[in-house]
């Protein structure tokens, strides 16, 4: 499957909320803790690659993804791979045994929303507020514009890549983009 999508900040969650319900976005999965962890061999093929393997974790279901290389476009544009999955702690004990390590870990509050032609996750992270915007390129388009964004506003970066950047501007050495204890409620 081809994932097609884009980011956009937002300076807090209450004003992406009123900015989907503006455009008549619907709700269609609650807010939840997400915590994902990268995995890749010792020698870094898979991110040599351009390409990940994640576990993710909800409170009540797991997956686990492939994601190939981004290809070069105005949309962040990648094969997709994902299942759910029963037991993520067997899940990670295979994907160990089979010489993949974890890499890094991230968290976000995430809830999900759609319109015509998208799914619209809102994702509270430690590093910022994001929509990040799902489906087809006519889809994309039209809700970033019904948002008042423009192509220019895309960011198609990872959070990891969000992180690295948030980290060097703040001189944060942590590894990995996890919320403190203190957060956990997300309020």
């Amino acid at each position: 499957m081809l994932e097609r999508e884009v980011k956009i900040r937002f300076p807090d969650p209450d004003l992406a909320r009123a900015a989907l319900a503006g455009v008549g976005a619907v709700p269609l999965r609650p807010r939840r803790l997400q915590d994902d962890t990268l995995f890749d061999t010792a020698d870094s093929a898979l991110r040599a690659r351009r390409a990940v393997v994640r576990l993710r974790r909800e409170p009540d279901r797991a997956f686990v993804t492939y994601k190939g290389p981004v290809q070069e476009g105005p949309m962040k544009m990648r094969e997709e791979q994902e299942t759910e999955v029963a037991d993520a702690d067997v899940v990670r004990r295979v994907l160990q045994e089979i010489g993949l390590q974890a890499w890094f870990r991230y968290q976000k509050f995430r809830e999900e929303f759609e319109a015509p032609g998208v799914v619209i996750a809102l994702d509270e992270t430690p590093v910022g507020t994001y929509l990040e915007i799902e489906g087809s390129e006519e889809g994309i388009l039209t809700i970033a514009d019904a948002l008042g964004c423009s192509p220019a506003d895309f960011i198609l970066d990872s959070y990891r890549g969000l992180f690295l950047a948030f980290a060097q501007a703040h001189n944060v050495t942590a590894r990995d983009m996890l919320f403190d204890v203190g957060d956990m409620t997300g309020a």
